[in-house]
């Protein structure tokens, strides 16, 4: 062996052992193909979201094209009732539909950690206090309360997303919960509270920490049940409203013009990697994070 090959050798083995060092630090999931393939379309569309108006071969809004052009030179993937281009629409669409989506899932998780924590640390009249009101949220149909707030509310994308927020903060409130009380009788929280400190104090050092990991998980799960519900509400009229670029009002466009399939077949298709992609990572992250799947 020459000494260039040596070198060239010893200059590869790092990159090697990074490479394979990320490859072990993935979550279990994440290293089988369908994760992976998840993996790679939820960060596609994560960029889209950022730089989906920039590399958009048309204004989104700009009527310029032939009406209903099908799929091919003119448009990729055909054009609407109004002339507009649907990937530009596609594109500009994933901002707005994902973005909310996390905005949703965010706000949800933070408002129902909060109040978990507070009903599984303090209990009594707290704990009754805030879970009735979960359980009271918890027992009318997801979409049917949704519908009915947005619906008092007024249709826009704002009201949409209150509506759903309404929906969707109860599940975090219950597994943060059960955590705690699980949590709050360890020696640790003890030793804590001996050692002077707060209530405050107690929860942001030693419990809060223990539940970050199924929540988590929970919001990777939610990513995609929020864009289907904002989707859905829009679908409905209860949401964006034209000219908004939204994949659910673009669905619902498309009803009317059954015979033009691209109209309906592309957004239903983002918004399907979408959800099948954030789930897959969701269930991923909840196998890492579950110590029996090492075992097993």
């Amino acid at each position: 062996m020459t000494r260039v090959e040596t070198q060239d050798r010893r200059q590869q083995a790092p990159r090697r052992s990074l490479t394979r060092r990320l490859w072990r630090a993935a979550p279990p999931g994440l290293r089988q193909p369908l994760g992976l393939v998840a993996a790679l379309v939820a960060a596609a569309w994560l960029v889209i979201c950022l730089i989906g108006p920039v590399i958009a071969p048309h204004d989104p809004l700009a009527q310029e094209l032939p009406r209903f052009t099908p799929p091919g030179e003119i448009a990729f993937l055909g054009t609407d009732e109004l002339g507009r281009d649907l990937l530009s629409r596609i594109l500009a669409g994933a901002r707005v539909t994902i973005g909310l989506s996390l905005l949703l899932v965010c706000l949800s998780m933070l408002i129902g950690s909060v109040l978990g924590l507070l009903a599984g640390f303090f209990g009594r009249w707290v704990d009754e206090t805030i879970m009735r009101f979960t359980d009271l949220v918890l027992a009318f149909p997801t979409v049917i309360l949704a519908m009915v707030t947005a619906a008092a509310l007024g249709a826009s994308l704002f009201n949409a997303v209150l509506a759903a927020l309404v929906v969707s903060w109860p599940p975090y409130a219950r597994v943060v919960r059960s955590i705690v009380l699980g949590l709050r009788g360890n020696d640790f929280v003890f030793s804590g509270r001996l050692l002077g400190f707060s209530a405050a104090r107690s929860i942001r050092v030693d419990i809060l920490p223990n539940t970050l990991g199924p929540t988590l998980v929970l919001a990777s799960l939610d990513i995609g049940t929020a864009a289907l519900l904002l989707s859905g509400l829009s679908f409905l009229g209860l949401g964006a409203k034209p000219p908004t670029p939204e994949w659910g009002s673009m669905v619902s466009a498309a009803v009317s013009h059954f015979d033009k399939w691209w109209l309906g077949v592309f957004p239903g298709l983002a918004i399907l990697t979408v959800v099948m992609s954030f789930n897959f990572i969701g269930d991923a992250l909840r196998d890492a994070l579950d110590p029996g799947v090492e075992r097993r």
